[in-house]
């Protein structure tokens, strides 16, 4: 769900964090592609990054390498705006002839867009693939819709806590290790130093809130065999709610300043020195080193409700899929090896800071950049997805979650209220999609 991830991203990255489309296509009546040629010319569409330039180069490099190996095989990349893919997807969608082979997107998107019939159920090819073998559960999670498997992760993002060092030193205080503590540590940080929001959390941080509800054993929705259910109202969820929402007040981050705050918002009052501790992800790090912040921070996973335990946070990240239009499906599905394979997601994240989607790769880059290992351990713990379901992209588009945590911290609702409307927001979306 911005994995840079695209969800809640700051400037060094936008997410997606995965990333959630507004809107997804409608059906089409005929998406089918007509053969499938061996040569010709190959269209792919990737996100447009900020400083797109080292993900240009690496993509490039891996064009190179499948034409080299597909004689009479040509490819044309071309970028474009996040903010404008879903019109753009949904175009193609609706006009197949005019379609590119391959799309990068949102891994929040996965079900939504093959609903509409967008996407080449893949499974067979990703089965016999043999790197295949060595993605990480989660990040395979997000190409699954009903068992079946609609294109190849590209880069996994999950948050961790990032804390100053310096005033957690100052004050005496050890990084929190569970919940509770996570959440006196930060009280404690605003009453020794009222300047300070003790941890940034923002009414409209729905990717920071999850692991929340997750680390008390709540879920947002529950599988029903043909579609979900929301337990957003379930005694387990609310008691995440509950521990998230007291985080808003005058103790540590004023309501009146941070109900309306988002991912970016947190994670740029920590990089200005605004915050002590915030949630952030690994793609957040270029932005955090880059403020005033810089040599006076470290990053450890998010602690959970048991002492020692890691919260279970959102794989966020993008996937590249084949559209079932493509007229050059076996030529399309080993360029998309190509650009998602261990070489090129190695490279990928030197260029870029995208975490690798497969566990030995991540490992290797733990290895070699330090700062990955809060989020390589996180991973590890058991990293948790939406919904798999067309629904969540209306969900999220319509703030269904930010409306419930900023009705709680503003006094407007008690927590079972608010999850009780909440859920019955995503039940008439759930049941809508069907």
């Amino acid at each position: 769900m911005k994995l840079s991830a695209r969800i809640a991203a700051p400037a060094a990255a936008l997410v997606l964090a995965g990333l959630t489309a507004t809107a997804c296509a409608p059906q089409t009546s005929d998406t089918s592609s007509e053969g499938d040629k061996k040569t010709g010319t190959l269209r792919v569409w990737l996100f447009q990054e900020v400083g797109n330039k080292p993900k240009q180069k690496v993509v490039d490099a891996a064009v190179a390498d499948f034409e080299k190996s597909h004689e009479g095989a040509e490819v044309e990349v071309e970028y474009i705006p996040v903010d404008t893919r879903a019109q753009r997807i949904k175009a193609a969608f609706n006009d197949p002839k005019s379609a590119p082979d391959l799309i990068e997107y949102g891994n929040t998107d996965t079900a939504g867009y093959v609903k509409d019939g967008g996407l080449a159920d893949i499974s067979k090819e990703f089965a016999a693939w043999d790197e295949a073998k060595d993605t990480d559960p989660t990040a395979k999670q997000s190409v699954t819709v009903d068992g079946s498997v609609y294109g190849a992760p590209l880069f996994v993002g999950v948050r961790a806590l990032y804390y100053r060092t310096d005033v957690l030193d100052e004050l005496g205080i050890e990084p929190p290790k569970s919940q509770a503590e996570l959440i006196s540590t930060a009280k404690k940080i605003h009453k020794e130093k009222p300047d300070l929001y003790g941890l940034a959390v923002g009414g409209a941080y729905t990717y920071g809130a999850m692991p929340f509800i997750w680390a008390q054993g709540g879920e947002l929705a529950d599988e029903t065999g043909v579609t979900y259910r929301s337990a957003i109202n379930s005694a387990k969820a609310r008691k995440g709610i509950e521990a998230y929402t007291s985080l808003f007040g005058d103790d540590n981050c004023p309501a009146a300043k941070c109900a309306a705050m988002g991912g970016n918002a947190t994670v740029t009052a920590f990089a200005s020195g605004k915050a002590a501790m915030a949630i952030g992800g690994d793609f957040s790090h270029a932005a955090v080193k880059a403020g005033t912040v810089k040599g006076k921070y470290a990053v450890v996973p998010l602690p959970g409700v048991k002492e020692g335990s890691i919260a279970p946070a959102f794989a966020g990240g993008n996937n590249i899929g084949v559209l079932k239009s493509s007229s050059h499906r076996t030529l399309a599905v080993d360029l998309m090896k190509s650009l998602t394979g261990k070489k090129t997601q190695a490279e990928m994240f030197d260029a870029m800071g995208f975490l690798p989607t497969y566990t030995d790769v991540l490992e290797s880059v733990a290895e070699k950049e330090p700062f990955v290992g809060p989020f390589v351990n996180t991973l590890g713990a058991g990293a948790k997805f939406v919904p798999a379901s067309p629904a969540w992209g209306q969900i999220d588009a319509s703030l269904v979650l930010p409306t419930m945590f900023q009705e709680i911290v503003s006094g407007r609702k008690d927590v079972a209220a608010a999850s009780d409307d909440a859920a019955k927001k995503m039940d008439t979306a759930f049941a809508e999609a069907g």
